[in-house]
């Protein structure tokens, strides 16, 4: 691994662990040995990164100067927790593994008396369990989303009516209890709106459809925002 990203991996580790961080954890989680974390310590503090501690003792990261400075109001920290707590208790693992990571850097890049009032918010979410149970299919349905491919799915609608279809996938829509794919199906020629649990395979398939998905996306969103949501019901 180039030094600059194994480097760049150390202060993520920081950022997201809790300190003092000894060694050993952080050793073994950049996958290095103790003497280059040592070295990798040192080189990070040249480069202006507050790093205060020691060997022996743990360390803790008070600045990153590999990001700028954030100026956020109470409101808008506030406003953060709030929003990535959601997303943690959600129930998808990915979103909430990328939420801590949002909130690490967040905190990495604030004044000390900022972060605590990001630490401490006085807004909270409490969900005892998560609101929908994780898909099999949504980190396959998710990469074609950003890679703007095509999938061959089987699938079964609100009255257990079964088909298969080729689709484009647009975006994913989370609500209280399903995790639903915006698309645009080439079976019947239309939008249709697909729950992920109800998917029993998805297959990628070599198709691209890139210079449509802006326009298609923007024409279904449209359609939403004009209709009441109970009109247009799961395919």
């Amino acid at each position: 691994m180039p030094r600059t990203d194994r480097l760049l991996r150390l202060l993520q580790a920081m950022r997201m662990m809790t300190p003092p961080i000894t060694a050993a954890r952080l050793a073994k989680e950049t996958g290095v040995s103790r003497r280059s974390l040592y070295r990798d310590i040192e080189a990070l503090r040249s480069a202006g990164a507050r790093i205060e501690g020691e060997r022996g003792y743990g360390y803790t990261l008070r600045e990153d100067n590999a990001l700028r400075p954030q100026a956020f109001t109470r409101g808008e920290l506030e406003a953060i927790a709030l929003g990535l707590a959601e997303v943690r208790s959600m129930g998808d693992p990915y979103l909430a593994k990328e939420a801590a990571s949002v909130l690490a850097k967040v905190i990495a890049t604030l004044p000390d008396n900022l972060d605590q009032q990001l630490l401490h918010a006085i807004s909270h979410v409490y969900r005892p369990d998560a609101r929908l149970a994780p898909a099999p299919a949504s980190e396959l349905v998710r990469e074609a989303c950003w890679h703007e491919n095509a999938l061959h799915i089987a699938y079964a609608d609100h009255t257990s009516a079964f088909s298969e279809r080729k689709i484009y996938p647009l975006a994913l829509m989370y609500t209280e209890r399903t995790q639903t794919l915006l698309a645009w199906c080439c079976l019947r020629k239309e939008f249709r709106m697909f729950r992920l649990d109800r998917m029993s395979q998805v297959t990628w398939l070599e198709e691209s459809f890139r210079p449509r998905r802006a326009t298609l996306l923007r024409d279904y969103m449209n359609i939403l925002e004009s209709q009441a949501a109970g009109r247009i019901r799961p395919g």
